[in-house]
């Protein structure tokens, strides 16, 4: 397994272009970020280089709800070009949503889309997904399709379960297009963690960790964490483990409770 550090939301004690050198002093080789399109992405290749790291993943998608049945054509655009900001920096996993999100501190969905079915939302999805599909085998990149908790932090998302995600990807049937699973945010939708990695493991490209409830470190919350670790290395699962949490203290004391509860696996 690989461990990634998000140093959108670790780290942020320090400007952004010093949390590289200090996710690679806490021992990660690996970090991730959510937007491309607001960083200099050759100044994110020098600092990759520059403190031996590897981009695990980041956000693919932008301003436009793959959900939309209208905008699918703006959608694929939007791909098309993280797809050429992945090759640029080697980031190998993009992730995307069923919904634009609105802007920090709420990130609920942009728009609801009532106007239309769940079928047809569904159905969009899975036309976008079949296209981009072929691109990303082509670039040798994975998307990762997240779903993502309507009762804290996004409310009003279209894609709320593990379930839904792993269908719609199975039946696209392309290695490059998987499921991340977020723990934190499953955990509020759906609960049993374990369960659900289990069942859907072959679908599961990237896995995101937060406890809950409160969005911090692993043991700040109700999950237990070296259970999801064990289960997931049982599975032989070889994929990123992305910490994606919001330090309870700061960032050190957060490290520290990543490496208690790691050790040894």
């Amino acid at each position: 397994m690989k461990w990634s550090a998000n140093i959108e939301v670790m780290y942020t004690e320090l400007p952004f272009e010093q949390r590289f050198a200090a996710a690679k002093k806490d021992g990660f080789n690996y970090i991730e970020f959510w937007d491309w399109n607001n960083k200099d992405l050759d100044e994110v290749n020098r600092l990759l280089a520059e403190n031996e790291l590897k981009i695990s993943g980041m956000s693919g998608d932008g301003p436009i709800s793959m959900c939309d049945p209208e905008h699918g054509a703006e959608y694929l655009d939007f791909i098309k070009q993280s797809i050429e900001a992945a090759k640029k920096i080697n980031c190998p996993v993009l992730i995307v949503h069923s919904n634009e999100l609105l802007p920090e501190p709420n990130q609920y969905a942009a728009d609801t889309f009532e106007q239309y079915s769940d079928t047809v939302k569904t159905l969009a999805m899975f036309r976008t997904l079949s296209a981009m599909a072929p691109l990303a085998e082509e670039a040798g990149v994975t998307f990762c399709l997240e779903a993502l908790n309507v009762v804290t932090d996004h409310l009003g998302n279209f894609l709320k379960y593990t379930k839904d995600s792993a269908e719609i990807t199975s039946m696209v049937g392309s290695p490059n297009i998987k499921v991340l699973f977020d723990a934190y945010h499953m955990y509020l939708n759906e609960g049993k963690t374990c369960e659900t990695i289990t069942k859907y493991i072959d679908q599961i490209g990237y896995v995101h960790v937060a406890d809950c409830p409160g969005r911090g470190e692993p043991g700040t919350g109700a999950i237990n964490y070296r259970k999801v670790f064990e289960v997931l290395k049982e599975l032989d699962y070889k994929e990123t483990i992305g910490f994606e949490f919001y330090p309870v203290k700061d960032t050190e004391t957060a490290v520290s409770a990543i490496k208690d509860v790691i050790a040894d696996l």
